[in-house]
C-alpha cells in the first residue's frame, strides 16, 4: 500500500487575517471563506487547509500554542523578478519579512516572510 501527501494544514488564530496574507501571496481564496472554521485550497493536486484553533482543539483534544520553526512551506515563483516583486508586494501590505530576497548558494533566488500566525514562508525561484 502506497501513500501520497494530499494536504498540509495550518492552524490559524484569525481566519480572515491568515487568508488575506495567502491571497496577497497569490492563492485564490473566495472572500466568503473568511468566516469559515475550515478552509481548503487545492493547488496542483495538493490541498492547503486552514483551521481555526477551535477546530484544532476538537481534532486533537487540546491545543498548545507552538513555539519555534518546525516545518517549511515553500512557494515557487515564476522568476527571480517575480519573487522580488512578490516580496515587495507583501512588504507594501505590511507583512513581516524574515529575510529579504537573496541569491542562495544552491542557485535559487530566495526570500522568507512571516505569515500572520508566525509561520516562516519561503519564496524561491
Amino acid at each position: 500500500m502506497g501513500i501520497k501527501l494530499d494536504m498540509v494544514g495550518i492552524v490559524v488564530q484569525d481566519m480572515k487575517k491568515s487568508l488575506d496574507f495567502y491571497r496577497v501571496l497569490g492563492l485564490e481564496i473566495p472572500e466568503r471563506a473568511n468566516t469559515e472554521m475550515h478552509v481548503e485550497v487545492a493547488q496542483d493536486g495538493l490541498r492547503l487547509a486552514f483551521d481555526t484553533v477551535e477546530v484544532a482543539k476538537g481534532v486533537y483534544g487540546s491545543w498548545d500554542e507552538p513555539t519555534g520553526h518546525r516545518i517549511e512551506l515553500a512557494f515557487l515563483c515564476d522568476s527571480a523578478d517575480a519573487l522580488n516583486a512578490l516580496y515587495e508586494k507583501l512588504m507594501h501590505h505590511c507583512y513581516v519579512g524574515h529575510r529579504e530576497p537573496w541569491d542562495a548558494f544552491w542557485g535559487q533566488r530566495y526570500a522568507i516572510v512571516t505569515d500572520p500566525d508566525g509561520n516562516l514562508i519561503s519564496l524561491f525561484a
